[in-house]
């Protein structure tokens, strides 16, 4: 099954190579040339990036206030906060 190589360089990956590989977007692939010449693509070894974690998550479980979330929303929202009609 012939693939088409783009102005940028790109083809395809058949979807049974993909399942055979194990490669999903976002994998690391390698292209190497065997003794015969011929391309080989594999699935890159222990090339695994780990996302940095999110803004959230970097704070998360940080806070060391010991305060209800009354106290809290009586901070952030003033101390008539409950008095608003909902």
């Amino acid at each position: 099954m012939p693939q088409h190589l783009t102005s940028k360089g790109q083809v395809t990956v058949p979807k049974p190579v993909r399942d055979h590989l194990g490669i999903k977007p976002g994998s690391a692939v390698e292209f190497a040339l065997d003794e015969a010449g011929e391309v080989v693509l594999r699935k890159a070894r222990g090339s695994k990036k780990k996302k940095p974690p999110s803004r959230f998550a970097r704070v998360r479980g940080t806070a060391t206030a010991k305060m209800t979330t009354d106290e809290i929303m009586a901070l952030t929202r003033g101390d008539d906060w409950r008095a608003v009609d909902n």
